[in-house]
């Protein structure tokens, strides 16, 4: 079982014991995702994460931080989502000291130096010009704009051109200011270390300034687009696309009957998608069925990398399985080889200490309340055929239907008669 304690000034402690490893994970959780920005600061939160691994007061630069973490032989690494972002660093657990003054220093003495942020504008550009170039990566992004529309939800994490090569150490220090407070910072550590150690050790290295949050994220206005499909011209040998609805939100009743519908329909290689459309038909290379979900909406969709001159049979053989299950719903057997994968793809990801300390966080984060893995098990063993074929019945409507699609084709118009079940 996890522990919890919150400090006076509002930042929350989280530690969780592992028998089994001589490691730990050391996670700084924050409410600062692209869900906070406006248009005019769009990417902020990316360029921000990167800001925070060039240099501080203590580990001046990119280098000295770098060699820190390198000299103990320890892993470290950022993210920023939707709603958060979070900085980690995994050691041995004797070396905590070194991970919790390298993630201390850099969250709370971070310089901003305009001179590293001229450097990193070139950087980020250049990973913003990756994700361009690379189809298989920018279509989820070109399917939550799709759904989404022009609000924060959808919009890329990346950001704006404009916002890259312009945003300033200004900028960036009243971002951090309003969001990276002590009420809106999660502090987790998992591995091999006791809740009294942790709290010790997080009020030595984490004496952050009081201060309250000081922005809320935008609320979803589901859903603004209005258009159902987007097609983006590009000379490519393989088309990529995603097709799907809108779905529920994290922690909703109906959550687990939406993941093991994904789970059937193609969340592995035994799932219908694999079978039928990779595997029967050799329409697609990749194929997968997952959901997303954020704290106010949700999406479940199906992603392939497909043959430019049989884009349409595979777009086809989707919609078909889509199409069977709305008309003939799951079986029973299905349901339960299901339910035992994403049991089992649990406790294989929770060996990991990186992983754990991520499920805790984001469940206080976002939640304010943590679920144990006994309590999510549960939740995936109550789901129903009848509670996944009222989930089918609510979403898997033809007017429902959202499909992003890049490849060399001209012309949009071919495609929609086909979003149809």
């Amino acid at each position: 079982m996890y522990e919890k304690t919150t400090l006076e000034n509002g930042l929350r402690v989280i530690s969780k014991k592992l028998e089994n490893t001589k490691a730990v994970t050391v996670l700084v959780l924050v409410g600062a995702g692209s869900r906070y920005e406006t248009k005019a600061i769009n990417g902020i939160s990316h360029f921000l994460e990167h800001m925070f691994f060039k240099g501080a007061k203590k580990y001046t630069n990119t280098k000295e931080v770098s060699r820190a973490i390198d000299s103990v032989g320890g892993d470290f690494n950022a993210f920023t989502g939707k709603e958060y972002a979070g900085y980690y660093v995994k050691v041995a657990a004797e070396q905590i000291d070194i991970a919790m003054d390298v993630l201390s220093d850099m969250m709370i003495h971070a310089k901003f130096d305009p001179t590293e942020i001229e450097k990193e504008r070139g950087v980020i550009l250049e990973e913003y010009n990756m994700y361009q170039d690379t189809p298989m990566y920018q279509i989820g992004w070109d399917f939550e704009q799709l759904i989404f529309g022009d609000q924060p939800l959808g919009w890329d994490q990346i950001g704006t051109r404009e916002l890259i090569t312009t945003v300033t150490q200004k900028d960036f220090q009243e971002y951090k200011n309003k969001l990276y407070t002590p009420d809106n910072t999660i502090i987790c550590i998992a591995g091999n270390i006791d809740h009294k150690d942790a709290i010790s050790k997080t009020e030595q290295f984490f004496k952050l300034e009081d201060g309250k949050k000081g922005l809320e994220f935008t609320p979803c206005n589901q859903y603004q687009s209005n258009d159902r499909l987007k097609v983006t011209h590009k000379k490519t040998e393989q088309a990529h696309l995603v097709i799907g609805f809108p779905s529920v939100p994290y922690k909703d009743p109906e959550e687990w009957s939406a993941k093991i519908l994904a789970t059937i329909l193609g969340g592995n290689m035994s799932s219908r998608m694999f079978l039928n459309v990779r595997e029967a038909q050799g329409l697609c290379y990749y194929v997968r069925t997952e959901t997303d979900e954020f704290s106010d909406a949700g999406t479940i969709s199906t992603r392939a990398g497909v043959d430019t001159k049989r884009v349409k049979d595979a777009i086809a053989a989707i919609l078909k399985e889509y199409k069977d299950v709305l008309d003939n719903g799951v079986s029973e057997e299905e349901i339960q080889t299901a339910k035992q994968y994403l049991k089992g793809k649990i406790t294989l990801r929770l060996e990991d200490s990186e992983e754990y300390a991520h499920l805790l966080a984001r469940q206080e984060l976002l939640e304010n309340n943590i679920e144990s893995v006994e309590e999510i098990n549960k939740k995936i063993d109550a789901v129903s055929q009848a509670s996944i074929q009222k989930f089918i019945k609510q979403f898997f409507k033809s007017e429902n239907l959202y499909m992003a699609l890049i490849g060399p084709y001209a012309d949009s118009n071919e495609f929609k008669d086909l979003l149809k079940l």
